[in-house]
């Protein structure tokens, strides 16, 4: 038996076997990093858990400012397109970032009491975050590389490294130290340190090359203008902790940021998904076959949805393990946010459209949109009832965002496709509103336990008498490589 499977597995190709151990440093990143919180709610009081989300909130802000997310749009493309010249084009990117890093450094050091007062944190910390976001853009560089030369066995490994020792010297310095937020931001930041300074050496010996005037001026011409689109992006998934804390305290931030994460657990399955179907909705357009779109595209949206709303419909239980009893409000925030994972998701089937046709300011504006709706609906209603609304406001704001990009999408196939539309509104209606219908009606029996797990009973009833359709979906998305 495992003999035959040993020989199963080496007869994949080398391609498919990529795919899957990628998907499973993805797993393990964000696995792991899920598995641990209820030790790290523990260990942390609510006030210093807000501190550790407010912290993570700007880091996501600044790295964007910071490194112009390098390590994004223009690496993925860059790597493809100078693959003659990849290891020069990736040594002088570092040599970029560390650039970048030093020359922000700087601007920090000369007005850091200013700074620190802005983002209410201290010098240590924002230390330990420029380095962060350094050895993010680092890694980021090697790991793209891995990627596309296939090489997913040293990626699991350094993934499997990192996913395990960051959170076991986290527990170590928590448990030590006073200060207990700064000891778990140091422990991050020297795993990652550790790494990527081994990473940043073997990719600077193997490029040689620290400066490059012809790829640094590519690499800024194409990545500036693609700031307000990941700036926008990153507010709109953080600007509700920082403002919490700024507006209502530390420990509110800290019970909505354990929702959040809660919730955010979901986008694991987003990504498993979007792994497999996004390269097939491309070539999907690329041949002008769009109806083609439907068979996958609408099981999808109901697989999203039936996850999220068994996240809802457990989310009192979800947090009794998560966290000690002072965090259980966070299960009134569950599922607002756990409704944001589904638009999250449905959205990407739109806007592959506007990526496909390189429509980027339809893009931007639609992030803009959804980021600057998300700050001025968190100010006022933050004030009204709480933090609580900050759920509300983000799951309202995915839902503008959503409609932007469908509305963009069908511009774009009036114009480029004959009016040949992928999608029937009636249909996404219907799928979208019967999901926050239930979801807000599991909400509802939150203090009603029998009622709550009577409807649980009777939705795994639907997905016994459907198995087999359901079987029959799965299979034809895992089978979409072939196709």
């Amino acid at each position: 038996m495992y003999e035959k499977l040993k020989n199963r597995y080496l007869n994949i190709p080398v391609q498919v076997k990529a795919s899957f151990w990628f998907l499973i440093c993805s797993f393990l990143q964000k696995g792991i990093s899920s598995i641990t919180t209820p030790i790290f709610t523990r260990l942390l009081n609510t006030a210093e858990y807000g501190q550790f989300n407010i912290f993570n909130s700007w880091l996501g802000i600044l790295t964007v400012i910071v490194s112009l997310n390098l390590s994004a749009g223009v690496f993925s493309r860059g790597v493809v397109k100078f693959s003659k010249d990849r290891k020069v084009f990736t040594s002088s990117m570092q040599g970029l970032s560390l650039t970048l890093t030093l020359i922000w450094a700087v601007i920090y050091f000369a007005a850091r009491t200013f700074w620190n007062s802005v983002f209410s944190l201290t010098t240590f910390q924002m230390l330990c975050m420029l380095v962060m976001i350094l050895c993010a853009n680092i890694f980021g560089f090697w790991s793209m590389t891995q990627r596309v030369d296939f090489k997913y066995r040293s990626l699991v490994i350094v993934t499997l490294f990192m996913s395990l020792a960051k959170p076991a010297l986290g527990i170590i310095l928590v448990k030590s130290a006073t200060d207990k937020v700064t000891a778990r931001i140091f422990g991050l930041a020297v795993i990652e340190a550790l790494v990527c300074i081994v990473l940043f050496a073997l990719q600077a010996v193997r490029g040689k090359k620290f400066f490059s005037k012809f790829y640094w001026q590519h690499a800024l011409n194409f990545n500036i203008p693609l700031v307000p689109h990941y700036l926008s992006t990153t507010v709109l998934n953080s600007a509700d902790r920082i403002m919490i804390g700024k507006m209502v305290n530390e420990s509110s931030a800290g019970i909505y940021g354990l929702a959040y994460s809660i919730s955010q657990i979901m986008t694991l399955f987003n990504t498993a998904l979007l792994q497999t179907i996004e390269p097939w909705l491309y070539k999907r357009i690329n041949d002008k076959r769009i109806k083609d779109i439907t068979k996958v595209a609408y099981p999808a949206f109901i697989g999203i949805a039936a996850v999220n709303l068994l996240l809802i419909a457990l989310a009192p239980e979800a947090v009794r393990i998560f966290a000690p009893p002072e965090y259980y409000d966070a299960i009134w925030v569950i599922p607002p946010v756990a409704m944001s994972v589904y638009f999250m998701f449905s959205y990407t089937f739109f806007a592959v459209f506007e990526f496909y046709y390189e429509k980027t300011k339809l893009i931007a504006a639609a992030t803009s949109a959804g980021a600057v709706l998300n700050i001025v609906l968190n100010y006022i209603f933050i004030k009204i009832f709480g933090y609580y609304a900050a759920g509300y406001t983000t799951l309202v704001c995915y839902m503008v965002y959503a409609v932007f990009h469908m509305c963009f999408m069908r511009k774009i196939c009036r114009e480029k496709l004959g009016d040949e539309q992928p999608y029937s509104l009636r249909v996404y209606g219907g799928i979208t509103a019967t999901f926050l219908l239930l979801g807000f009606v599991f909400m509802a029996s939150y203090n009603h336990i029998v009622i709550r797990y009577s409807m649980l009973g009777i939705m795994l009833v639907v997905i016994a008498v459907f198995h087999k359709k359901i079987i029959s979906a799965v299979k034809n998305i895992l089978n979409l490589k072939k196709d």
